[in-house]
């Protein structure tokens, strides 16, 4: 078993007191005094899709990359190179494309994401139990008492999990280790890509005094500007007003962002923390008001949701359709199920009189949808009145496994396929005018 360490080496993990390392050569170290005490860890994928997309063509290693699609759509990542010139996700894709013209778009691919974010997390599991998931590609990791199992500190199994993703994976990982989930978050944003930071007790406090409040992860624009209204600029400004005042002015919310910057949180890592939904949506090209052409996009949408609660190993009990209308108007229509669902065909079977019961030669800009009331798969038998329901289940989650070996285009269903040519050549029409 190691102890008392204050440096490791990047590539071999190994304690060193010098440069470069006497058991690999490296010549990359990692220090911090407390480096051997601390167990909390925060793990992010660098710009995730983006990586898996430069990985599998490597002509897009030196270029910025946007992973979306549409003119009217919006950015689902943007690589480091894009953000460079200002994109962020989440931002129109014309606004992205007028800041860096010269990106090439790379339209998503969520089973192959879902994929990779199964074995980064199936790697994680090995070091410890104690995962709480946050997204596809990032998660917090409690490796307190791992030590006497792997015979290695937490930062030396981190760093190994860091090399064995890159090794194995192709994508470059953040990692940021405290004793607390705030600060390791907060740790894993200061050395990206592929870094290792650390905050101690003997340095967070410090560290923090001087941020703005903005800083803090969780604090929006908006509540940032109201903070600022006030007078209260810097996380020191939060700490001279004390829990007291913060939350007199601002309740829960300005108590817990007391306690922060302090640098104190007593959350744990929570492995069985569940998620409020899972939901997927897209933006046409140009508006649709026919109502086959609408369900086509429906199950689209519908399969992409059904992946990410397959790779998140979760259902849901309450199904979601959302549309937008071409004047922006968003409509959501909900439906309550007997039992948590996942697949595809079940959503799209709870979506589908819903869309019918609003598409009234009306045109949409955007469909969306999504499950909520979040628990356990438990069984997924759909609508138990349609003795089919079971087969199409049975059905759907074989050419899940086709597709995930295959590739997407492997198996397609005949709305999948049509949706397909559909939204070529509304892409083809857009590009000839």
């Amino acid at each position: 078993m190691t102890s008392n360490l204050t440096a490791l080496c990047r590539d071999c993990t190994a304690p060193i007191s010098c440069l470069p390392c006497a058991t690999c050569g490296g010549r990359r170290s990692l220090s911090h005094p407390e480096l051997d005490t601390l167990s909390i860890a925060h793990v992010d994928c660098d710009a995730f899709y983006c990586s898996v997309e430069k990985r599998d063509d490597p002509s897009l290693a030196d270029k910025p990359v946007i992973v979306g699609g549409g003119t009217r759509g919006v950015v689902s990542a943007a690589c480091y190179h894009a953000r460079i010139y200002g994109v962020r996700s989440a931002m129109p894709m014309f606004k992205a494309l007028k800041a860096c013209p010269q990106a090439v778009v790379v339209r998503g691919n969520m089973d192959k994401y879902a994929y990779e974010g199964r074995r980064i997390r199936a790697m994680m599991a090995d070091l410890t139990p104690l995962i709480e998931p946050l997204s596809i590609d990032e998660a917090f990791l409690d490796l307190t008492g791992t030590e006497r199992l792997h015979g290695r500190t937490p930062a030396q199994s981190l760093l190994g999990l860091q090399k064995r993703i890159l090794d194995e994976v192709g994508v470059t990982v953040s990692v940021g280790l405290s004793y607390n989930k705030f600060l390791a978050k907060t740790a894993s944003d200061l050395d990206k890509p592929h870094g290792f930071a650390v905050l101690g007790h003997h340095d967070a406090q410090d560290f923090l005094r001087d941020k703005p409040v903005g800083f803090i992860y969780g604090i929006g624009p908006a509540f940032a500007k109201k903070l600022n209204a006030q007078g209260i600029q810097t996380i020191a400004d939060v700490r001279k007003l004390g829990d007291k005042d913060m939350a007199r002015r601002f309740g829960d919310l300005g108590l817990h962002l007391s306690r922060l910057s302090r640098a104190e949180d007593s959350r744990r890592v929570n492995p069985d923390s569940v998620r409020k939904s899972v939901s997927a949506e897209t933006t046409f090209n140009s508006d649709i008001s026919d109502l086959e052409t609408l369900k086509d996009r429906l199950w689209v949408i519908c399969q992409k949701t059904s992946d990410r609660a397959k790779a998140l190993d979760t259902a849901g009990r309450v199904v979601t359709l959302k549309l937008k209308s071409k004047d922006f108007k968003t409509v959501t229509r909900r439906r309550t199920l007997s039992q948590p669902v996942q697949l595809a065909d079940t959503i799209f079977k709870a979506c589908e009189p819903l869309l019918e019961a609003e598409c009234n030669g009306r045109s949409f800009r955007l469909i969306g949808a999504g499950i909520s009331d979040l628990g356990k798969p438990v069984g997924d038998s759909g609508d138990l009145l349609d003795p089919q329901a079971i087969r199409r289940g049975q059905a759907e989650r074989a050419s899940d496994k086709a597709r995930e070996k295959f590739g997407t285009a492997a198996i397609m269903t005949g709305r999948a396929l049509r949706a397909k040519v559909q939204k070529n050549q509304s892409r083809a029409v857009k590009k000839d005018q």
